[in-house]
């Protein structure tokens, strides 16, 4: 069912799946994508828990309010989770979502039960990026937002590759062999569990059953309460 929720000042839309009383779980999608992009996903896991995918600020069909500090993502998160009346949730984030995961657990980490990072966006500096070009009419997102996204990831926060040591979530990190040093944000969060998936960027799209079994395996080795 989609939903939406004022909060931290915007509208923010959300699709919601499973039995209410169940443990919830939050995925948050790439750059550009929506909550459309964890169907099959959603549905798998929501046989177990609460599952909300969210559309972030600047994506699908919430908020498009002009401000896209990664910082303010993660606190879009928080603040559903206020709403929704959860005080701790495991998240699961792609890319971009895996930045704002980090983000939350590193800033609030009474918030997260358990970490699942997907080919995170790094803390660290990244290079040799292709220019932006924009293309395409109603594209589903705000251009803003991947301009300033853009803008973080090549001049990150330094605070954030030293905040990982912060973390004390369990957490599982996912990494595709891509051009992302995965890696090295593993290696800094204290106790976190690398697998690497060799197809890529899209784990999730790209190997499903893989991806699926690591995240399911990590999961179980918890005991996540509801909210």
């Amino acid at each position: 069912m989609i939903r939406e929720a004022q909060v931290n000042g915007i509208k923010l839309v959300y699709r919601e799946e499973g039995d209410p009383a169940a443990p919830p779980l939050v995925l948050i999608h790439g750059r550009t994508a929506d909550h459309n992009d964890w169907n099959g996903i959603t549905q798998h896991f929501a046989a177990r828990y609460h599952v909300f995918a969210i559309d972030l600020r600047g994506h699908g069909a919430s908020d498009y309010p002009g401000a896209y500090a990664l910082a303010d993502m993660a606190r879009d998160v928080v603040a559903l989770l206020d709403e929704l009346g959860f005080e701790r949730a495991t998240l699961v984030g792609h890319s971009l979502g895996g930045a704002v995961g980090y983000l939350v657990a590193m800033t609030w980490p009474d918030r997260v039960e358990r970490l699942v990072l997907e080919d995170p966006a790094p803390p660290f500096a990244m290079k040799n990026r292709p220019p932006i070009v924009e293309e395409g009419e109603s594209p589903g997102f705000d251009w803003r937002m991947v301009h300033e996204t853009e803008r973080q990831f090549l001049a990150p926060d330094p605070a954030w590759a030293e905040g990982l040591a912060s973390i004390t979530a369990p957490t599982l990190v996912l990494s595709g062999a891509s051009h992302l040093d995965v890696e090295a944000v593993a290696e800094r969060i204290p106790g976190a569990e690398l697998v690497t998936i060799e197809v890529g960027h899209l784990i999730h799209v790209s190997a499903r059953a893989a991806f699926l079994r690591a995240v399911d395996e990590f999961l179980a080795d918890g005991a996540p309460q509801a909210g």
